[in-house]
């Protein structure tokens, strides 16, 4: 295998890659062991059909997209290993060459990591973060430890109220027509969260459980189903339970059940302490993230759209894995929320050009700074990581690959040099 950089405008490069004719052989063959089971010539059982024969009646193109499919992330992965370039992109693919009995050859074009010029990043000013903690501040705790102490009290002798927990059935229909996506039954929603598109939830209170009401909305403008943008719709919605919230009174009975104390005093000055805890942790992330964003502001750096995007990309991605944790798809979320995966890029794009232009000062700084990761600092990673997975810590190190302990390393440099901007920042 070979791979031949060429470097483009805009801190892009096109890797061209080509790949021994052996080895596109070897494809072919894995593309046709994969389909021949689905491959039916007169004349022959299925799956026993020989390649030559497929590809006198077909051509030998028939297995090429396969083959494609086969070679190209490894020899991908390959050229990344033989590649001095720090790639920082998912790279777009294009194929420049395949033909049966000669090499193959395709090219990926990537983002390269941008140079930085740093500003002023030692000695930066920044408004002083207040920590205190008040005892408005208590208060608010202690009332959301008595919303949390709810109990949920079934209701059967009223309508629908702002507030409740109901649990429902609906269709949604345009112009008299059902329409895909919008039935749900035994679906939980409670009034005034927001979670269905406008005037939805609104139209509910009053509703009486049993009883079918009709709940008329319009569809916004951007809403991410096509076929549904604009449009005036009718959702025939049961409401089949109503549960509201019943609050615990605040008293030192209340204090001895949810916590260890016996009296409500006590209960309210452990609150203020964790407050206070919370609090001064809270001022030292914010405080880290205004000198970060006052030695960026003072950086210069081209960020190419490659590489935002594919930031863009991993975000979406960590969001639909919490989803998935909570048991909702993207496309059910995409549904509730009237948004898209496009919308969620659009939304992201700030943060996530955030995130790169902070990650590549860091970088800078512990390269100007001669910052480097110890070993000692590496085996206390790992065990946090054998904490969090609950395994021994030689065992961890044995499942690590290469990749990802660079990885590691260069997050812990990155910490550092964030830590290092933050001793060296003023307050005013």
């Amino acid at each position: 295998m070979s791979v031949k950089v060429e470097k483009l405008e805009n801190n892009m490069a096109k890797l061209t890659i080509e790949v021994g004719a052996d080895k596109l052989e070897d494809a072919l063959n894995q593309a046709f062991n994969k389909q021949k089971g689905s491959i039916s010539i007169p004349g022959f059982r299925k799956g026993k059909v020989p390649r030559q024969m497929v590809e006198k009646m077909y051509g030998p193109e028939v297995f090429y997209d396969e083959a494609c499919n086969i070679l190209i992330p490894d020899a991908y992965e390959a050229a990344l290993d033989e590649c001095e370039e720090e790639i920082v992109s998912r790279p777009e693919i294009t194929v420049e060459q395949i033909k049966k009995g000669e090499p193959f050859v395709f090219s990926a074009n990537v983002a390269l990591k941008p140079p930085v010029k740093l500003g002023k990043y030692k000695g930066v000013t920044i408004e002083k973060v207040d920590a205190t903690v008040t005892d408005e501040d208590v208060e608010k705790a202690l009332k959301r430890e008595q919303e949390n102490n709810a109990r949920n009290i079934e209701v059967t002798d009223r309508a629908v109220k702002d507030g409740d927990m109901t649990v429902l059935d609906f269709e949604g229909f345009v112009d008299g027509v059902a329409f895909d996506g919008g039935k749900g039954e035994n679906y939980p929603l409670t009034i005034g969260s927001g979670a269905f598109i406008p005037g939805f939830e609104e139209q509910l209170v009053g509703a009486e459980i049993g009883k079918e009401v009709e709940v008329n909305v319009t569809f916004p403008e951007d809403y991410q189903a096509e076929e549904l943008k604009g449009k005036a719709a009718t959702f025939k919605c049961t409401i089949k339970e109503i549960k509201e919230k019943e609050l615990p009174e605040l008293d030192d009975e209340f204090a001895s059940e949810v916590s260890e104390f016996d009296t409500l005093e006590e209960y309210k000055a452990d609150l203020k302490k964790n407050l206070e805890e919370s609090k001064a942790k809270e001022a030292k992330d914010e405080k880290e993230s205004k000198v970060i964003e006052a030695i960026v502001k003072d950086a210069e750096m081209d960020i190419p759209e490659a590489m935002l995007k594919t930031q863009q990309e991993q975000m979406i991605d960590e969001f639909a894995q919490r989803m998935s944790m909570q048991g909702l798809s993207m496309e059910q979320y995409y549904q509730f929320t009237g948004s898209s995966y496009d919308k969620m890029l659009e939304s992201v794009r700030p943060q996530a050009e955030e995130r790169i232009k902070a990650r590549l000062c860091l970088e800078a700084i512990a390269k100007e700074e001669n910052i480097e990761c110890t070993e000692a600092d590496v085996e206390d990673e790992m065990k946090k990581m054998a904490e969090v997975y609950q395994m021994e810590v030689e065992k961890i190190k044995e499942m690590l690959p290469e990749k990802s302990l660079k990885g590691i390393k260069d997050d812990i440099k990155v910490r550092k040099a964030a830590e290092f901007a933050v001793e060296n920042a003023k307050e005013k």
